[in-house]
């Protein structure tokens, strides 16, 4: 009578591909994400170096002009309207200024919406400083709502001379949709 198990070498193969599909998973599901989280604090990509609220003096410097541009979109399945009320401002390093965006639930449903930020370029990322932001955290809004969404930010005067323009981008999302720390 002919064993029908198969050889041992194979169950050790199939042994070392469910253990590495395990791994990856793991390391894409489990650990890549806060090892992303905490690269994106340190270096300020994607506009997360500075994303907490603080307390800021203001020392403007009045021969410096810098061009913020804003810009909005819309997550792909997202029910809302998205925009800033200005496409652009001239800003001083240094000093304090607002600006506002505006949010419209569409749906006929209640729905919570969260805005990520992204700066360009990466090296403005760390002396775009948001003293209020309406990222920071979740909007809940009700069926058909419009809300205007502040903006409080200073641009440091240690921004490098080369750089004349920031665009600060925000995308919109259903915050069902949205991982934060």
């Amino acid at each position: 009578m002919a064993d029908s198990s198969p050889p041992a070498s194979n169950r050790s193969l199939t042994g070392q591909l469910i253990l590495c599909a395990v791994a990856m998973f793991a390391f894409g599901f489990v650990l890549l994400p806060p090892l992303y989280r905490v690269f994106c604090d340190i270096t300020g990509f994607g506009g997360r170096g500075n994303d907490s609220p603080m307390v800021v003096a203001e020392a403007p410097d009045l021969s410096r002009r810098i061009r913020i541009e804003f810009v909005a979109t819309v997550n792909n399945y997202g029910p809302w309207q998205f925009e800033p009320t200005v496409e652009s401002m001239t800003v001083n390093p240094g000093q304090m200024y607002y600006a506002t965006f505006n949010a419209i639930n569409l749906s006929d449903e209640a729905r919570t919406g969260q805005a990520v930020p992204s700066i360009a370029p990466v090296v403005a990322s760390q002396h775009f400083q948001k003293i209020e932001c309406f990222c920071f955290v979740s909007q809940e809004f009700t069926g058909k709502e419009s809300r205007a969404l502040p903006l409080q930010f200073i641009v440091s005067p240690d921004l490098p001379e080369y750089v004349d323009t920031i665009t600060l981008s925000y995308t919109y999302f259903e915050s069902n949709y949205v991982t934060r720390r």
